[in-house]
Order: structure tokens, then C-alpha cells, then sequence
């Protein structure tokens, strides 16, 4: 049986039609999904919506400008303006839609000219709106502003369904900032405070309500997958977890869950983690036919360190795949073709 591979989502390159056309070949037939890299505009996750919430009327920004990720994306917190309901606030087009119809478009030519094996599914990565609103919305607001954004993510997906087959579509629902809030993680110096619990319990109770919300919104004839992570802010988690144990909760709990199939589920594993406590707690979640994929690949340590975490999880998890652990579109371009070819390296020493 031949281990498969995944691309979590962005790779970093200039289009639609590199990504593709790289990882057909590099993938060596590994992949049996393959997104469009998430390029463009959307090469930071989801920074560029930070920069569509500009120009929403009815938002504003908190404070005087300070730091800017990569002297672009602003940092400080989006309210509310004074006086303004979030029910009154009006999302334009999110850019996910456009993104993947016209990706696709490319994805058809492309596989009508071999380049993309046949079977091969167009994959679209997308944030939960939770994740969103965590990162950009002051807390104050959170709650009442989130049903209006998931609402204008989940028109994202409806268009995404009309116009894409759907036994050509995977979507995956990329699940991190929601990791933060669990672990009560601090970035850039402030803690991560979740606005639907308090407790652990409560925290988690509300991810798993909101991750399945996501698995109901997409149709049973289009695989579903979701990408467990800790987020990567210049090639780096938020936070390390200190082992798989609240990944695991919220896999057990989605897979138990889930009102249709989940095709896969992908864990990240951090590169100094080849040792049997990180892996333990997944030994107890049922995957079922849910396809697992572990991201053992850093480009850091190769083949070697891939396959020695690879060892260090086999005996508390079934079969599984491989991928980076996150994302690997803040890395640079000439990273590219090396990161693909250890992806096949490593599926093929496995």
C-alpha cells in the first residue's frame, strides 16, 4: 500500500498553474488531493481578509498604527464603530469563492492535458470563522460579529458547491486559532481568551459544536477534511503544544460527531517531538475509515527526522499519510521543489 501525501494548503509559489503543475510531478502520484497553493493575496492565510475588514463600513480599527507582520498586515484589534450593530454589518465577496472557481478552471485544462492524473481532487482550504474572528475582532465584539462572518463564509462555500463537481472537490476546514484558546496560548504578548467558555470543558464544547456546524455544511458527495494546527506566524507555531493530547480531544470529538464522513484529518507534529509522549493520547480516538495524515515533514531535518517521528507515532495511531505540519507558503519559492520531493521521499521510505 502506497502512504499518501497532503499538501495542508499553501505552497509558495506565483500561481494557480505552478502549484499544480509541481506537485503533479513531484508528488510522484501520492497525492490524491491538490489545492491551488493558495496564492496571490491569500499567501498569509488569512491576513488578507484583515485587509477586506478595512474596507467594510461599519468597522474600524483600535489604536494608532505599530507593527505590521511583513510591514503589511496591521495588527491592531477591528471593532465596531460606535453606534453600529454587528447584525447591520454587510461582508462583501470574501475572496475564497472567486479564488477556487478560477483555480479550477485551471485544474480542468490542466488534467484534460495529463498534467494532473485523472482521479485527482481540486482541494479548497478554508478558515473557520471562528479562527478569523479570534485573530482579527477585539474580544468585546467576537461574539456577535461571528455569526455574521460565518454566515458570509458559509455563502463562500455555497458558491464554491454550484460551481465546482462534486466528486471533484475536497474542502478542508483549517482549525488553529481554536488550538490557542484550549491551551490558553499567548501570542505577541497577549493571552488568548475564548468569548464561549470559560473552562476547558466549555471551550471545548463550543469548537466541536462549531467544527461540526462546518462538517453539516458541506454535502456527502464532496470529501471533507480538516487541518488541526497551531497556526504559523513567520514559519513558526503560535505555541507548541506539549503533547497531541487537545488535538486529540477535538479529533475524537469531530470524528464521533459528525453528521456525514470525514475523509481525513490532518495533526501537526513539531520537528523536536520524536518521542512517545507526544504521540500517546491519540492512541485512544477511534478514526474509523477517516484517513490520517501526520505532519512529519520539516525541511530542516529530512528524511531522517521525518521517519523517526514516523517511528515514534506508529504504535498509538493507525496507518497514516504525511505532510508538513502546517503551510508552507511563508518559506521561500526556492524551498519549493525540495519540500515536494521529501513529501515523495518520505511516503516512499514509509
Amino acid at each position: 500500500m502506497t502512504t499518501s501525501t497532503l499538501l495542508v494548503g499553501s505552497v509558495s509559489q506565483p500561481d494557480a498553474e505552478s502549484t499544480f503543475r509541481l506537485a503533479s510531478e513531484h508528488l510522484a502520484g501520492t497525492a490524491a488531493r491538490i489545492p491551488d497553493g493558495e496564492v496571490g493575496k491569500r499567501y498569509y492565510w488569512i491576513q488578507f481578509q484583515n485587509l477586506l475588514f478595512e474596507s467594510v463600513p461599519g468597522l474600524v480599527r483600535i489604536g494608532e498604527p505599530g507593527f505590521y507582520i511583513r510591514d503589511e498586515f496591521d495588527t491592531r484589534p477591528i471593532t465596531l464603530a460606535d453606534g453600529v450593530d454587528a447584525e447591520s454589518i454587510v461582508f462583501p465577496a470574501l475572496g475564497y469563492a472567486d479564488a477556487a472557481i478560477e483555480s479550477y478552471a485551471t485544474f480542468v485544462r490542466l488534467r484534460s492535458e495529463g498534467v494532473i492524473p485523472a482521479g485527482v481532487r481540486f482541494q479548497v482550504s478554508l478558515p473557520t470563522p471562528a479562527g478569523v474572528v479570534g485573530s482579527f475582532f477585539e474580544l468585546s465584539v467576537r461574539a456577535a460579529i461571528e455569526p455574521v462572518y460565518e454566515r458570509a463564509i458559509l455563502r463562500e462555500v455555497d458558491a464554491i458547491l454550484a460551481a465546482i463537481p462534486h466528486d471533484d472537490l475536497a474542502i478542508q476546514w483549517d482549525t488553529a486559532l481554536e488550538f490557542g484558546l484550549l491551551d490558553r496560548a499567548t501570542i505577541f504578548g497577549h493571552p488568548m481568551t475564548a468569548w464561549f467558555g470559560d473552562t476547558h470543558e466549555q471551550i471545548l464544547a463550543g469548537v466541536l459544536e462549531r467544527g461540526l456546524r462546518q462538517a453539516a455544511a458541506v454535502p456527502a458527495d464532496v470529501e471533507l477534511g480538516y487541518h488541526l494546527c497551531y497556526g504559523d506566524v513567520e514559519e513558526s507555531h503560535f505555541h507548541q503544544p506539549t503533547d497531541a493530547a487537545t488535538l486529540a480531544e477535538v479529533a475524537a470529538g469531530l470524528l464521533a460527531g459528525s453528521p456525514r464522513a470525514i475523509s481525513w484529518i490532518h495533526l501537526p507534529v513539531p520537528i523536536e517531538r520524536d518521542d512517545a509522549a507526544y504521540f500517546a493520547p491519540l492512541e485512544t480516538v477511534e478514526w474509523g475509515d477517516t484517513e490520517l495524515f501526520l505532519g512529519l515533514v520539516h525541511h530542516e531535518d529530512g528524511v531522517d527526522g521525518a521517519l523517526r517521528r514516523a517511528a515514534a507515532a506508529a504504535p498509538f495511531v493507525p496507518a497514516f499519510g504525511v505532510s508538513t505540519e502546517c503551510g508552507f507558503a511563508r518559506g521561500p519559492v526556492e524551498r519549493t521543489v525540495p519540500l515536494l520531493d521529501l513529501h515523495a521521499e518520505v511516503a516512499a521510505a514509509l
